[in-house]
């Protein structure tokens, strides 16, 4: 490739071809490297051109461009040497963190080039190592032979950001009572299978299934079956994609009426989705303290039909979540805990 600056630009996997092609029709003097040594989702830009950042990043297939500072060899002694040239790019008073991303076959691990290049940083700067809220992140880009160096910040990598309040406050303290889907048995496990993959998404403190009648004992088997390899499919991802230890919701059967009896009786707050309630804006600012103060949060969903009427004189509250919408089985756990998220983010923010 040509003198020019450098760029590692990541895509979707499949679309690198795609934003190669756009990417030389807005830089007609760059050199273009999709897929670098068979690696997808990747391009290596060379360009001489001053606007070359800004022109890449108008292509929609663009997910992210890191301009590289320093390419060197992809081995730890030349990768420790770059150190000289990014020190200049963090300050004392910041903080810092080094990513790497390693394709190929080496000698040394990811963790073994954050290790040694993050101490030789330490060295020069001395900045503080910050791994969950730095100011700066040294980005390592390892394809091959070849090692590519830049310095970014570091909000880029903040999907968890100190002024965001962390849901599991509600969630972890809230139990949903589902009604089973009962009839085809393929039927009642798929639907088993979302609601499991819902219920394992919102981390909740319990699943308790809870038919209100007997029922068959296979379309109910068919169901749980269907809960159980979708809770394991979200928690599987939540297990790698998160930074915090993931534990399975708890999964339980119990009789819809009894679990009502139950509740009741430790004066838990009960809360049951239905058209007949009033909407959520009438009763946010006082359902909002009520979920802040309450030791534990019942939520009823329904399934196929709602929730019997009898049990409406045992909640605290009945709230129509969308006026004149009834949602789908599958989509009542998720539409109800986001809309008292909603409610309860508020009313926190309030408080700060």
């Amino acid at each position: 490739m040509g003198e020019g600056k450098k760029f590692i630009v990541k895509t979707q996997r499949g679309m690198e071809s795609v934003a190669a092609n756009y990417i030389s029709e807005v830089l007609p003097d760059a050199n273009v490297w999709a897929s670098p040594m068979g690696y997808s989702g990747l391009i290596i830009v060379e360009s001489s051109a001053e606007d070359a950042l800004d022109k890449i990043l108008q292509i929609p297939e663009v997910e992210r461009v890191i301009p590289v500072i320093v390419e060197t060899e992809a081995n730890l002694e030349k990768i420790a040497e770059s150190a000289e040239k990014l020190a200049g790019f963090i300050g004392e008073n910041e903080t810092y963190a080094v990513k790497t991303k390693r394709r190929g076959k080496h000698d040394f691990s990811s963790i073994d080039v954050n290790r040694v290049l993050g101490a030789k940083i330490k060295e020069l700067t001395n900045a503080d190592v910050n791994l969950s809220w730095p100011d700066k992140v040294v980005q390592v880009e390892i394809i091959g032979d070849r090692a590519y160096i830049s310095v970014i910040p570091g909000d880029e990598f903040r999907k968890y950001t100190p002024d965001k309040i962390d849901a599991r406050k509600l969630f972890s303290k809230l139990t949903l009572v589902q009604m089973p889907y009962w009839g085809d048995y393929k039927a009642c496990r798929l639907f088993g299978e979302k609601i499991g993959r819902a219920a394992q998404a919102f981390e909740v403190k319990e699943l308790i299934i809870a038919p209100k009648e007997k029922m068959d004992a296979y379309e109910l088997m068919e169901f749980i079956r269907g809960v159980k390899v979708g809770q394991e499919s979200r928690y599987q991802i939540q297990r790698d994609a998160y930074p915090w230890k993931v534990e399975k919701v708890p999964v339980t059967v119990w009789d819809l009426y009894q679990v009502v009896r139950d509740k009741r009786r430790k004066k838990r707050l009960l809360i049951i989705t239905d058209p007949k309630g009033p909407t959520l804006a009438e009763v946010k600012d006082k359902l909002a303290r009520d979920l802040h103060y309450a030791k534990e949060v019942v939520v009823f969903i329904g399934s196929r039909e709602g929730i019997p009427k009898g049990l409406f004189r045992f909640a605290d509250y009945v709230v129509d979540l969308a006026p004149y919408m009834t949602f789908a089985t599958e989509h009542g756990i998720p539409a109800a805990l986001v809309s008292l998220w909603e409610v309860y983010e508020e009313f926190l923010r309030k408080e700060e």
